[in-house]
Formats: C-alpha cells, sequence, structure tokens
C-alpha cells in the first residue's frame, strides 16, 4: 500500500516540488491549496485539498477527507518583514498565526492519525532560526518558535512511534522571492512616514543584498529531496540544514560572538 502524505502550502515553491517529487516517488499525496486554481494547476498526480491553516474548519474537513496518514509536511507560511519598531501588531500576528499557530493547529488535528501509522512529522523551517537578519525579526522569530516547538514535539512523540523532524532551507529561489520586489513600497508605505524617514532607505538596501542572495539560491527541489529522505529512511535526522550556505549560517548563528556576528550581517547586507 503506497504511504499517504499531506504537504500543506503547495501551491508555490517548496511545497509546489516536494508534493510533485513525492507523487512521482509513489506516495499518495494531498496538496494543501488556499485556491481551486492552484489546486488544479498541480496537475492529476496528486490530490489538492482546500487547506488554509488558519481556518479550523477545513483542517477539520481534511482530517474527515484523508482518513489515513503516514506523514504531515508542514510548509505552509508567509514572510512579514520591516523594522520592529513600526510594524504592526496586526501585521505580526498574522506573521505568528500563519507560521506557528496554523502549522501546530495542523499538527495536532493530524497526530492521532500519524500515531496510529507510527508516521512521519517534517516541518519546513528556516536557518533564519539560527541567524536573524535586520528587517527580518517577525518572519526569523516565527522560525525561531517553531523550530523551538518541533523540538518538543520529537520528544514528545518518541514514545509513539512519531518522528518529528525539522528541514531548514538556506537560500531558496522560490516565486515568493520575486514577490518580494513588489511588496517594498507598499510595506514602507504601511509603516509611515517616520518609520519611512528612520529606516526606508535601510531596508530598500537590505530587500536588494537579500534578492541578489535568494535568487542565486538552490531550486525548491532540493529541499524536496531532503523531504523525502526524512520521509524514507530508516531512521531520519532530527535537523536537515539544506540548500546554499545552510549549514554555514545555522553555524555561524550558534558559534560566531555576538556583536561579531551583528557586524558581519550588517557587512553583508550593506548596511554597515
Amino acid at each position: 500500500m503506497s504511504k499517504t502524505v499531506l504537504v500543506t502550502g503547495a501551491s508555490t515553491g517548496i511545497g509546489r516540488a516536494t508534493a510533485l517529487l513525492l507523487a512521482r516517488e509513489g506516495f499518495t499525496v494531498y496538496a494543501g491549496v488556499r485556491k481551486d486554481i492552484d489546486g488544479e494547476a498541480l496537475g492529476p498526480t496528486v490530490t489538492p485539498i482546500k487547506l488554509d491553516v488558519t481556518d479550523a474548519g477545513q483542517i477539520a474537513d481534511a482530517v474527515t477527507r484523508i482518513g489515513r496518514l503516514d506523514a504531515l509536511v508542514n510548509n505552509a507560511g508567509i514572510g512579514v518583514t520591516g523594522p520592529v519598531e513600526f510594524v504592526s501588531l496586526d501585521a505580526l500576528r498574522w506573521q505568528y498565526e500563519v507560521n506557528v499557530f496554523g502549522q501546530i493547529a495542523v499538527t495536532q488535528a493530524m497526530l492521532p492519525l500519524l500515531r496510529a501509522s507510527k508516521g512521519r512529522l517534517v516541518t519546513i523551517g528556516s536557518v533564519g532560526s539560527w541567524i536573524t537578519l535586520p528587517f527580518g525579526g517577525p518572519l526569523c522569530s516565527s522560525k525561531h518558535a517553531i523550530r523551538s516547538l518541533n523540538d518538543a514535539l520529537r520528544m514528545e512523540l518518541e514514545p509513539f512511534g512519531v518522528a518529528a523532524v525539522l528541514v531548514e532551507p538556506g537560500s531558496t529561489h522560490t516565486d515568493a522571492v520575486d514577490k518580494l520586489e513588489d511588496e517594498v513600497e507598499p510595506r514602507l508605505a504601511a509603516i509611515g512616514p517616520e518609520g519611512r524617514r528612520l529606516y526606508g532607505a535601510a531596508y530598500r538596501t537590505m530587500v536588494t543584498s537579500s534578492l541578489e542572495e535568494e535568487r542565486s539560491g538552490s531550486s525548491p527541489d532540493v529541499v524536496a529531496r531532503a523531504v523525502l529522505h526524512a520521509l524514507t529512511a530508516r531512521k531520519p535526522r532530527a535537523r536537515y540544514p539544506v540548500g546554499k550556505k545552510s549549514r554555514l549560517m545555522s553555524t555561524l548563528g550558534r558559534v560566531v560572538p555576538q556583536y561579531t556576528l551583528d557586524a558581519l550581517r550588517l557587512r553583508a547586507l550593506g548596511l554597515s
């Protein structure tokens, strides 16, 4: 019997690449999408399922529809950037609503099915959980939170035969990277005149430098292959740093003295 997997956030990028790769490898794949047109675009090898991770009703419907589950890939996420002083609390709450509370809501709903199958829980984190960038506080802090929660899940689920794995991509070229350029001015408009006066030039510089790095990053297929290994290895690793500079960045975040690391980050982004 082929194993059944649910991939959230499968419309584009890492989620889409993962869903399609797992289908090619013989998995029965449910692909969580928010729009019908995104599900249709995935083609006939996967089964799209309407799943907004912030919608409790859609999560409950997904549990009923899937029935049996061998693996959950938590990939759905968004990225809020901006100066912490001026980012709206509504935007910050939404960052956590999707990247943290939404992922945990899906995980809680699916865990009875994963316990029954002694399945796998794979969460897509980020090396940003180890090394926060200026103006990346909302996004990086959400990734730090989900890393900590995954650590707890890994220990709590081990007695039930469920492995909880964290995949930590480095620079990855996805559609979301290209959209960031179009979001710069709207995000600056949202922080008001004083926010733009204090941080506007630095924010634009950060985005320009980050876009160069991400556009030269790894393909989402590289991350998808790490997920495949996490789902098929007899004993998966606890963490998979994967893609361009992933090991370097996570190591720097752990071992380099803080002020030295600050200087390196600012210089790399053209902000020194």
